[in-house]
């Protein structure tokens, strides 16, 4: 009669043996989940529009007290979402970061809708205000935006790509952004002018 010498129970699995060193722990792919800030997160339909945002100028200001000299800082910006909608902003603030956030939220709440032709302005315009006075021209497809400084980002916000502009006036950033705004908000596009003579 013979006796059974292999004493492993069938129960017991037999450890599968493994590629990573013992002392090294194994990687685990996505396992805190989802980025907290979004980085990795694609736009989703429902976030609406991007807006573009321009800061055309930061301005700091110095005022001597007793201890010293106390910095304030004063900025101005311009937001659109590239397709007619666009808005000026002005904050001030102890902290450059904070003027940013205050002009951004102002102008986002002063947005207006300026008519624009395809990606050109459909006709030429002439804004003022205060000292800033700016000439602005339609142009064909491929000549660019011929502007600077606060124009440059006023047209861009509006979504605007080809046109010719000129700065006559003051050089003053705020008066300049303004005048460009004044300009583009005296556009109109053919049918508004047959709705006119219609009525």
């Amino acid at each position: 009669m013979s006796t059974d010498t292999n004493t492993t129970s069938p129960e017991t699995p037999t450890p599968a043996p493994t590629s990573a060193p013992a002392n090294r722990p194994q990687r685990r792919d996505n396992a805190r989940g989802p980025r907290r800030d979004n980085r990795n997160r694609d736009a989703a339909p429902s976030d609406g529009p991007t807006m573009i945002e321009k800061i055309v100028f930061i301005n700091r200001c110095a005022k001597v007290v007793k201890g010293g000299r106390r910095f304030s800082f004063a900025a101005l910006s311009v937001v659109g979402d590239g397709n007619g909608k666009i808005g000026v902003g002005y904050g001030k603030a102890n902290e450059v970061p904070e003027a940013i956030r205050k002009s951004t939220a102002h102008a986002n709440k002063h947005m207006v809708t300026v008519k624009i032709k395809g990606n050109t302005i459909p006709h030429e315009v002439f804004g003022e205000y205060d000292g800033g006075k700016v000439l602005l021209r339609p142009a064909t497809t491929g000549t660019g935006l011929i502007a600077g400084g606060g124009v440059r980002a006023v047209l861009e916000a509006a979504g605007v790509k080809n046109v010719l502009t000129k700065s006559l006036g003051s050089k003053n950033h705020i008066a300049v952004v303004n005048a460009t705004m004044q300009g583009l908000l005296k556009l109109r596009l053919a049918k508004d002018y047959k709705a006119a003579l219609q009525s």
